[in-house]
């Protein structure tokens, strides 16, 4: 188990201002798994919401996180702040249209009109 050392306080805020977490992770772990729990995290009550971890941006320090990369790889300000929660934003891409149609696939454009920020 990790030692009270090894882990970092992170939540996730969204565009609307409102957070996922705060919660305490690993410094192995890897930004693909916090974008799974996002997803699985991501509240209800949202006209927009992320279906796959590939729909998600996480943003920390003005850099877009990599999926393969660990928090410790994220070279994450750790020492900095020992005992704060490090805020990370999450942002969501923008839907790609239907190749056969030309436009956004038809579940998705409801989804359109949100007020979610996206890339």
């Amino acid at each position: 188990m990790a030692g009270e050392e090894d882990l970092v306080e992170l939540k996730f805020r969204l565009a609307d201002g409102s957070d996922i977490g705060p919660a305490k992770y690993s410094l192995g772990t890897t930004v693909a798994s916090l974008k799974e729990k996002v997803v699985s995290q991501w509240p209800r009550d949202k006209d927009c919401a992320p279906r796959t971890i590939n729909d998600v941006k996480l943003i920390h320090a003005g850099k877009i996180l990599e999926n393969n990369r660990t928090l410790a790889d994220s070279r994450l300000p750790i020492g900095e702040f020992p005992r704060g929660v490090i805020t990370m934003h999450v942002v969501l891409r923008p839907l790609r249209p239907d190749k056969n149609k030309g436009k956004p696939e038809e579940d998705n454009v409801k989804k359109t009109r949100c007020s979610c920020m996206i890339l």
